[in-house]
């Protein structure tokens, strides 16, 4: 069974241009918790979807002013992390959990 906090680090797949690009050498990208580390990031990864992950860059995107009917808004940040697999190994996003 696997454990429930894993849900909570990943968030969501990215599903872009850039991330579909970096599918072809073996990565992934995902939305995850402010809080989460790496290495709870590669715990999650390799729970969830069963597959030997090799490393994890993390970015944080600042959020951005916008203007929706003339009101001000502001976009909450946003924890990116960029998952390298090992040889052999690969994720379908487009399936979901």
């Amino acid at each position: 069974m696997t454990d429930l906090r894993h849900y909570d680090v990943i968030v969501s797949p990215v599903i872009t241009e850039k991330s579909t690009m970096a599918s072809e050498s073996n990565q992934v990208v995902f939305n995850v918790a402010r809080s989460a580390t790496k290495p709870a990031i590669k715990q999650a990864v390799e729970a969830l979807f069963g597959v030997k992950v090799k490393a994890v860059n993390t970015l944080v995107r600042k959020g951005k002013v916008k203007r929706f009917r003339g009101t001000v808004g502001r976009q909450s940040d946003v924890k990116k992390a960029v998952v390298t697999l090992a040889e052999g190994h690969s994720i379908d996003v487009t399936t979901g959990l």
